[in-house]
């Protein structure tokens, strides 16, 4: 069976989707930083899925690396996963440019750098497929996450254009837009349950929805609407707004 990469593989979504992939009989390269702290759960899943699982060093924002790391993989991935993602306090953003710069190059800059990559070669082989983890926070610029919410927002947007290029080459990109999810990135935040998802949810939407060639999906549909509503809201009166 063919190889999966799944980047940014430490994370629970990622996680998800790995055991998704896994007991549907792909092999897998689970790649990240410090990427050896799931060998348990790598020999876990070993053991349940009688897959090939691989852990690959990684770093997203250390991009002079990655055509190296790429071209090392043998064989290459049929797809792609991105779950990296990096969110700090809006506050501390505006205070810090460090971590404004830390949150663009890791949910946009560092996607973009492998994905440039991985895209050439999908073409050039005319297969494969690309399932790049984004944020509803993408839809609009809210004050309360803009600097976390613009890098979703680029990072939709290079799917897009990538979902353009790529159609003519049978090549799927799928963006997945997640809400709210109970994972160790929001544990400190006070999330309502009926717009809040589980890691295994979305797990199991990314691999339903990339076998059957979807788009764009969000993993619970209140928040199509949510956003949809939100989007249509005229900016005189949104900037007003404490949302």
């Amino acid at each position: 069976m063919s190889y999966i990469l799944i980047i940014g593989a430490k994370s629970d979504i990622a996680k998800a989707t790995a055991r998704e992939y896994s007991k549907n009989g792909y092999n897998l390269y689970l790649a990240g930083r410090n990427i050896n702290e799931i060998k348990s759960f790598q020999n876990d899943i070993k053991i349940r899925s009688n897959v090939d699982i691989q852990l690959k060093e990684f770093d997203i924002i250390d991009f002079n690396s990655h055509t190296e790391f790429f071209n090392l993989l043998n064989p290459k991935p049929f797809g792609t996963i991105i779950v990296a993602g990096y969110m700090a306090d809006q506050k501390e953003c505006e205070n810090n440019f460090a971590k404004t710069l830390n949150t663009i190059n890791v949910n946009y800059t560092g996607a973009v750098s492998i994905l440039n990559i991985v895209s050439n070669e999908y073409e050039k082989q005319k297969k494969g497929f690309i399932v790049g983890v984004s944020s509803v926070s993408g839809d609009r610029g809210r004050k309360t996450n803009y600097i976390y919410g613009s890098s979703k927002a680029a990072f939709t947007t290079y799917l897009s254009g990538l979902r353009n290029r790529l159609y003519i080459s049978n090549v799927k990109v799928l963006t997945v837009k997640p809400g709210f999810v109970n994972t160790k990135m929001t544990e400190h935040l006070n999330l309502p349950s009926k717009l809040t998802a589980q890691p295994e949810d979305v797990g199991e939407d990314i691999f339903n929805a990339q076998q059957k060639g979807k788009n764009i999906i969000y993993i619970k549909p209140i928040w199509k609407l949510i956003m949809l509503i939100i989007k249509h809201i005229p900016e005189w009166k949104f900037k007003e707004m404490n949302i």
